[in-house]
């Protein structure tokens, strides 16, 4: 499922990145790629923030709705 509509508060491993080698590389150098870990913390008003290893990170819908999850 997408990140954007996962339980919140519920730890997740990333199955894939669906998103284009620029974006992909830019969410790998924050943290977020295939096999890593990452938590929901709210979603609203098109915004998702998500806690990565110990930081949050704001990623707009588009984006967060390219990250699946499981």
């Amino acid at each position: 499922m997408p990140i954007a509509i996962a339980p919140k508060g519920k730890e997740l491993f990333v199955r894939r990145v669906g998103a284009d080698d620029g974006a992909k590389r830019h969410l790998r150098e924050m943290g977020i790629f295939e096999g890593s870990k990452i938590t929901l913390l709210a979603s609203n008003g098109g915004n998702v923030i998500v806690m990565v290893k110990e930081g949050r990170l704001c990623l707009d819908r588009t984006l967060a709705g390219k990250i699946i999850v499981a």
